[in-house]
């Protein structure tokens, strides 16, 4: 807050001395050409309205100097404001800059072992379809196996002298089979 009023009082001081020095009269005259000056069109409002007082007529030197001071306080106390903010994010950008840092080599890590298990799941979904191949394979041979069983035991119960039914045809056996 001192500062500040240092601020104010050294604006004030200024603004003072410019007014006085304005006020001072030249000794001698000017050996200028004065060249015609020519009218400036700006489109900005923004821009005319700058230079245009509102208050003219009560607007003394020293009260523009108060008031062009009060608005450099202003100005500098909200610079203040956002050169902090600014050092707050630039800490928080270093820390996570450093998060980051450290996190790398545990996604390098991460990817790698993902890329280790989807290899390991590729493998076994091949190795369960074989096993699966295998196991059907074997269903087949057991069927087939079966049917070798009951033909030696009807040939046995025919040679025993057993009475034979009717033998169902070799394609409904083989449909009984398959079910």
């Amino acid at each position: 807050m001192r500062h500040y009023k240092k601020i104010i009082q050294w604006g004030i001081l200024s603004g003072v001395s410019v007014v006085v020095a304005g006020c001072m009269g030249v000794s001698g005259p000017f050996n200028r050409d004065p060249k015609p000056v020519e009218p400036v069109q700006q489109t900005d409002a923004a821009a005319l309205k700058r230079f245009q007082d509102t208050n003219t007529e009560s607007a003394s030197a020293v009260d523009t100097a108060i008031e062009l001071s009060k608005k450099y306080a202003a100005i500098s106390e909200e610079m203040a404001k956002l050169q902090s903010e600014k050092q707050s994010l630039m800490a928080e950008n270093n820390q996570l800059k450093q998060r980051l840092a450290a996190m790398e080599p545990e996604a390098a890590a991460a990817k790698k072992e993902l890329a280790e298990a989807n290899d390991l799941l590729v493998e076994m979904r091949i190795e369960l379809n074989n096993w699966k191949t295998d196991v059907l394979g074997f269903r087949d041979e057991m069927r087939q196996a079966d049917k070798a069983q009951l033909e030696a035991l009807i040939k046995i119960l025919g040679i025993l002298g057993g009475e034979l039914k009717a033998a169902p045809p070799a394609s409904e056996a083989a449909a009984g089979a398959a079910n």
